[in-house]
């Protein structure tokens, strides 16, 4: 029975990850979509660069890697994962900082990149 649980928790932080990587691609999505829309059409900016939705995304990236890496890091007791979506979340919280434009977009996709990169080896360091 105790390998049903564990297997369970498995399954619960693998979803956890895996929905860290789709979240990190539709963050990167946005904003390339911010950067092509605002040039190309010129609307859309009050809804696609509003603050809120960089608040409440970096703070939804926040709580899944905390679930998903954080736990990971406890079972497999490997740091890399940990340090790297760490590093990029430093990134994204770094971005919130500067004027919306083409340097917080360039930081928030490194942060991205690095978060799902993360993710990723926390799902390769658990098999």
């Amino acid at each position: 029975m105790g390998f049903t649980v564990s297997k369970a928790y498995l399954s619960i932080r693998e979803r956890f990850d895996r929905a860290g990587v789709v979240l990190s691609g539709l963050c990167a999505a946005h904003c390339l979509a911010s950067i092509v829309i605002l040039s190309a059409f010129g609307f859309g900016g009050d809804f696609l660069l509003s603050p809120a939705i960089h608040k409440w995304g970096l703070a939804l990236a926040l709580i899944v890697a905390a679930v998903a890496i954080g736990w990971g890091a406890i079972q497999h007791r490997r740091a890399a994962p940990f340090v790297i979506a760490m590093t990029g979340l430093s990134f994204m919280g770094g971005a919130l900082a500067l004027p919306h434009g083409v340097h917080e977009s360039i930081l928030t996709m490194i942060g991205v990149a690095m978060v799902s990169l993360g993710h990723v080896l926390n799902l390769r360091c658990s098999h």
